[in-house]
């Protein structure tokens, strides 16, 4: 495994191609070298035998407090469930899915399945059953862990439908602990065994795609995938990984380990040795208790939970009657982030005089209030799943917290690319990781070549696995612009552009994310396609109205009859004006309405990961779409 205090590897500068004088492709060579021989089981076993002293994991006790998971006793329960799953009688390469929120019990059975010689299957636990059966049919699931006897309580009348499903087990029941109590007649070597066994090629895991549209499709992830992934990601955000100090490295992991993202991290945390917590609530008390005891070094997080965080600082400013003093803080963190940014690519001399002595004054009447409702130690953030924005990644940046902003998909074992230390570019998602490729197609597609590449998807019926990158290149059916530096921007889905009936294609999501980093706004989609122009349907934010109610004087009142109040509809006409301003007029929101709903996962308008499943949408809200182009 890379060497926990190797020496910080030079910058890498990526090597660009130009067609026509444009930005086609770039690509960084790797840090660290492709695996030969091992697997991802190896890591705890690794660990506890290099340092076996060094904590690696912190699991909450029932009074609140974290009681800290060493690297051999981690190990030693890796290997006692691994044992239990052999008793069971599940054999190398069966699949085993996991329905859990981001709990401890997820981790250690996923390191010890594979340590079986097993393959896990992620299920979102939000997933209705319809979707659940499907996966664990289209995977030939023969074992089912649930986080609650309720998840697994939902699956019994479909069980004569899941014929291979043999074995089901409750994390709320106890029953990881009851396995790693049935495998102590199972000899320590049999593991040792399975697992040497496993090489890099080995299929590690099946990732079901959330699906914007249709059926999820399992995508094929090996071991040699995750580790193309994690280990050139270490090197890479050393600032990260490699912390030298008594403020050692530490993350609350609380976005789903169902979702590639949150897993390849804990996946990295864990090669590095450095240490997890999980977090299973999302509700905003819950996480920012676990926030405030914990305190974690660094977060991987979406842009939805820094706009939260923002807009409720805000919001918090205003109730003190200090908004106004927030948002010249604000101001002024951009000011210095963008300053900052400069110096680094050398286009200017950096934050001035003046600008540093400003923002000195608001670091204890702002910033630290920012960083104390993360815990309070929080220096680093890992962001992705969509577009941050220049705005809120120069805030953070101004206000201590360094932004590494990615961009990849589960077929890419999440990162694609990411922000290079020490030379962001505000408003892109960075550079390629080291060792992958990025081509942008003639017609705005994004490529993507790579070691982290899938093997392609899951399909019993074809013979298992069906490539999906032909030539080593995959389609992701995003959109993106490559800059003369090499980094890449986000801008668009093929699937979602719009045309209209003049003729003109709009790319929704860069209005849609503007928009949704409105603290009044808790989600929008614009439509428009085969219209006279574009508009926009937007969902309030339970929160930001609940505060902006008690700013005005207004009564507690149901979302729906808010939807034609002037002034909160002169506030949001503002809000489309600013967005507007990043389009041609052609591409501009010419009329938006406010519906009284909001989109949600239960009502099929959203999948697990937060994507609009926009075709569902159009469906239900078909009335108020037509009465946008109303004469």
């Amino acid at each position: 495994m890379p060497s926990l205090y190797s020496p910080v590897p030079p910058l890498m500068e990526p090597e660009i191609r130009r067609l026509d004088g444009v930005v086609r492709e770039v690509s960084v060579p790797p840090l660290v070298g492709q695996m030969r021989h091992g697997s991802l089981a190896d890591i705890p076993f690794d660990n506890a035998d290099a340092a076996p002293g060094d904590v690696v994991l912190s699991r909450k006790a029932q009074d609140g407090t974290w009681k800290d998971v060493s690297a051999a006793e981690f190990a030693a329960q890796v290997l006692a469930v691994a044992k239990g799953l052999i008793a069971e009688g599940l054999v190398p390469g069966d699949r085993i899915a996991i329905m859990a929120r981001t709990t401890y019990e997820w981790t250690l059975l996923d390191f010890a399945a594979w340590a079986a010689g097993l393959v896990t299957v992620p299920v979102y636990p939000t997933s209705s059953v319809f979707q659940t059966r499907w996966i664990l049919q289209d995977s030939g699931a023969v074992a089912l862990a649930t986080e609650s006897v309720a998840q697994a309580a939902a699956l019994g009348p479909e069980l004569d439908r899941m014929p291979d499903l043999r074995h089901m087990w409750v994390f709320e029941k106890g029953h990881v602990e009851r396995l790693a109590e049935l495998g102590q007649e199972i000899p320590d070597q049999e593991v040792t065994v399975r697992r040497g066994v496993l090489g890099p090629d080995t299929l590690a895991t099946l990732i079901y795609t959330s699906g914007t549209t249709g059926r999820p499709k399992g995508c094929v992830l090996t071991h040699g995938n995750f580790f193309a992934e994690v280990d050139n990601a270490i090197e890479l955000l050393h600032p990260i990984f490699k912390a030298k100090t008594s403020d050692a490295a530490s993350t609350l992991l609380f976005l789903p380990l169902s979702h590639v993202f949150g897993r390849m991290v804990a996946i990295a945390c864990l090669r590095a040795r450095v240490k997890i917590g999980h977090a299973p609530s999302l509700q905003t008390e819950d996480l920012l208790a676990d926030l405030g005891s914990f305190k974690p070094t660094f977060l991987l997080a979406i842009p939805y939970v820094l706009e939260k965080v923002f807009n409720t600082g805000r919001a918090t400013a205003e109730r003190m009657g200090r908004g106004a003093s927030f948002d010249r803080a604000a101001g002024i963190a951009r000011r210095y982030g963008e300053a900052v940014e400069a110096r680094q690519h050398g286009t200017g001399p950096g934050p001035s005089r003046s600008l540093r002595a400003a923002r000195a004054l608001y670091d204890p009447l702002v910033y630290r209030r920012i960083r104390n409702a993360l815990g309070g130690r929080v220096r680093h953030a890992i962001c992705g799943g969509s577009p941050l924005g220049r705005r809120l990644a120069a805030f953070y940046a101004g206000a201590g917290i360094e932004i590494y902003e990615g961009y990849g998909l589960t077929e890419t074992t999440a990162a694609a690319t990411v922000t290079p230390p020490q030379k962001p570019r505000l408003g892109t998602v960075g550079w390629p990781l080291p060792g992958t490729r990025v081509r942008i197609a003639a017609d705005g597609e994004i490529l993507l070549s790579g070691g982290q590449l899938f093997r392609g998807y899951w399909d019993p019926h074809a013979g298992g696995v069906v490539d999906a990158a032909p030539g080593g290149w995959f389609a992701t059916g995003d959109l993106g612009e490559l800059d003369d530096g090499g980094y890449l921007a986000i801008t668009g889905r093929k699937k979602e552009i719009l045309i209209t009936a003049g003729g003109k294609n709009v790319a929704p999501a860069p209005l849609e994310d503007w928009l949704r980093s409105h603290p009044l706004i808790a989600q929008c989609m614009v439509v428009g396609d085969r219209r006279p122009y574009v508009s926009a349907l937007i969902t309030l934010d339970p929160e930001g109205v609940a505060h902006w109610r008690r700013m005005n004087g207004k009564h507690a009142v149901p979302a729906e009859l808010l939807t034609d109040d002037a002034q909160l509809l002169a506030i949001l006409q503002r809000a489309v004006d600013d967005a507007n301003r990043l389009v041609s007029r052609p591409e501009s929101i010419r009329r938006f309405t406010v519906l009284p709903r909001d989109f949600t996962e239960e009502a099929g308008h959203l999948t697990p990961s937060m994507k609009l499943r926009r075709e569902a949408i159009a469906r239900d809200f078909a009335d108020a779409i037509e009465s946008l182009y109303a004469k």
